[in-house]
């Protein structure tokens, strides 16, 4: 209970914050596509309209493309070849590399898929009902990312369409068999629900997806489903 200067009383209603232990698995591959630095810069140099001259031009490295296509949790590992960052790679994975995905990309799934289904008429309600954290195998809580674990990534290459028709070779990294735990913040008090939610978040997983080639974008990547909430 609140009064104004005039002693008026004014009722707050008490946002009652509740948590839950949600595990997501994914039914399909989940391919990964971080903007590297060497990308955002070659961006802005055509933003710019800086010219290279054969000379300058870079060599195209596969194997660096791939892995600067994952979100690590823990240190990148760098070389001056391919040859040498595989050997890095490899022994990153050995000393328990961990990856992840940012963490409002399934809130983001969760709300358009609503809408999708017709289970909502807008987008705009559920932004504010609940909010979406990575839980991490240390047990720690991540606000950003959420960890992806079950499986080592592998490089795969496709070809696709840039430009007015142009094509080129993307190479990214790729998780099979992979789950996530995530932890859902959310206002008991509300109108929305902890089960209107994990439906929800059901219906990103089949409807939209996450990552490159979803279904959102004509995909079946990238697909998810609830295992079990606590």
């Amino acid at each position: 209970m609140a009064t104004t200067k005039k002693d008026e009383a004014i009722n707050i209603v008490p946002i009652r914050k509740k948590y839950a232990r949600v595990r997501i698995i994914g039914t399909s591959p989940l391919i990964i596509h971080a903007w590297s630095e060497k990308a955002k810069r070659m961006m802005l140099e055509a933003q710019q309209k800086t010219t290279r001259t054969k000379s300058k031009r870079e060599v195209r490295r596969p194997f660096e493309d791939f892995v600067d296509s994952l979100y690590w949790l823990t240190e990148k590992p760098t070389a001056d070849t391919d040859e040498e960052l595989a050997e890095k790679f490899g022994e990153a994975i050995q000393n328990g590399a961990r990856f992840g995905f940012p963490a409002n990309s399934i809130k983001i799934a969760a709300n358009s898929g609503a809408y999708r289904l017709g289970w909502v008429k807008n987008q705009m309600g559920l932004r504010g009902a609940y909010f979406v954290r990575g839980v991490m195998s240390d047990g720690s809580v991540n606000s950003e990312y959420i960890e992806i674990r079950g499986g080592i990534p592998e490089m795969r290459e496709d070809m696709v369409t840039v430009g007015m028709g142009g094509t080129d070779l993307r190479y990214r990294g790729e998780f099979k068999g992979w789950y996530s735990d995530i932890e859902i913040e959310y206002n008991a008090s509300g109108d929305v629900t902890l089960e209107q939610i994990i439906n929800c978040l059901n219906a990103g997983g089949y409807a939209v997806g996450i990552g490159e080639w979803r279904p959102e974008k004509d995909g079946h990547n990238g697909m998810f489903e609830v295992a079990y909430a606590e």
